[in-house]
């Protein structure tokens, strides 16, 4: 596979583009070789820029829950387009939208809407101090939330202002939580939660309840804001908010990623409670309120409420690991599958850094398969059970050229 992806179009990038691409699609962290530009996608593929065509396990790092160019989505969008889509006001389909998710969420009862998931969880941020009068945000360790200044990975070109007032504790650790919550002392505003642990580089943690009941219970306690971060995990998990689901609901939940099913959109709904300081906080952006977005999103949750979408993602899911599991060790490896099915993290058990897994996903990648390395997957709708046979074919040849070259790794 090495070359795929075109040399000189990446070229021609690193000219205009630092560093010839930025943020999380960047392909620097993946095998040498990986092709950084793609031409379409349609389904579960993904085709570069010298046509070759991949079954794409990554879903656009999430976006991608019900197939790239679903039908029935691309039908509503050009239907809004006709009609306009960023205008001096919203459409009706803002209010549409907002009701279908009100009526799907059982915490929610007003929703407020932005583009990217660090939006979101920026506004959850600041409406939490709005409504408390409190500064403290209690995060987990290693938690993804976004790229804004308070919660970036690489904190490069911020200052120690901006994150004056976020505090850590470990995730799935009761202890290490109300250790932060008394060092956050009366100032404490919101605690911010994730539907289960899906850190980079690192196996995957299914959330316990008991853990979400106390998350929740000291939030009670101490009358601060709970909030979960969906971004990543909604509806591929649930029709409903994860914690939801478990008896420990939130205050706010941010929603992201498969909203749209590609289309950028991004809200966040809470409770009636905090529907005041939701009102009073300054929030907006020129294409936060565009419509086609909003009516892609509308579509994809009749999808959701209306289609066995969930059922079969779990079954494909199930599928695909239970499979892997025996290819691997029929040639003598040890997977760490990880995660829900619908989201899988697969990393090999003796491999500290990481050699095992980024060779067996090159090779996979070099027969028409994209995988990562280091980052959770994503199942989505599109996938047929003949996708994950012809998935297999090129794991099980990536597994034998590991197996091969392991000496030399």
């Amino acid at each position: 596979m090495d070359g795929v992806g075109g040399s000189d179009l990446e070229e021609r990038a690193r000219a205009v583009i630092p560093n010839g691409m930025y943020g999380h699609q960047s392909v620097a962290q993946m095998p040498p070789g990986t092709p950084q530009f793609f031409t379409k996608a349609e389904g579960t593929r993904l085709w570069d820029t010298e046509d070759r065509s991949y079954i794409d396990f990554m879903a656009a790092y999430g976006p991608n829950l019900l197939g790239y160019n679903h039908p029935q989505i691309e039908k509503a969008v050009r239907a809004q387009m006709a009609l306009g889509d960023t205008m001096t006001g919203p459409g009706p389909v803002m209010v549409d939208l907002a009701e279908a998710l009100v009526g799907m969420i059982s915490h929610a009862e007003w929703a407020m809407f932005c583009k990217n998931g660090a939006d979101a969880t920026s506004m959850a941020l600041v409406v939490a101090r709005a409504h408390t009068g409190r500064r403290k945000i209690l995060v987990a360790r290693g938690a993804y939330h976004g790229a804004h200044l308070w919660n970036t990975p690489r904190p490069v070109g911020t200052v120690a202002e901006d994150r004056a007032h976020i505090q850590y504790f470990d995730y799935n650790d009761l202890n290490s939580l109300e250790d932060a919550v008394r060092m956050a002392g009366s100032d404490l505003a919101a605690v911010f939660a994730v539907p289960y642990r899906h850190d980079t580089y690192a196996d995957q943690v299914e959330l316990d309840p008991e853990y979400a009941h106390g998350v929740r219970r000291i939030c009670d306690e101490h009358g601060a804001l709970l909030i979960i971060d969906e971004i990543r995990a909604g509806f591929r998990l649930a029709r409903d908010c994860s914690w939801d689901s478990v008896g420990a609901a939130p205050d706010l939940s941010c929603w992201g990623k498969v909203l749209g099913n590609g289309q950028p959109i991004s809200a966040l709904v809470g409770v009636d409670e905090l529907r005041g300081a939701a009102g009073e906080i300054f929030v907006t952006g020129s294409f936060w309120f565009s419509a086609v977005p909003m009516a892609a999103a509308v579509e994809t949750l009749r999808i959701i409420r209306e289609s066995d979408y969930l059922e079969h993602l779990q079954d494909i899911g199930a599928y695909f690991r239970d499979a892997l599991r025996g290819q691997a060790e029929s040639h003598g490896f040890a997977l760490r599958h990880s995660g829900p099915v619908t989201m899988p993290m697969i990393l090999f058990e003796d491999d500290p850094g990481f050699a095992q897994v980024n060779h067996w996903c090159r090779i996979a990648m070099r027969n028409g398969v994209w995988l990562s390395p280091y980052h959770n997957m994503f199942i989505n709708g599109a996938m047929t059970r003949g996708d994950i046979d012809e998935a297999l074919n090129a794991t099980d040849a990536a597994f034998a050229d590991l197996k091969r070259n392991r000496a030399a790794l």
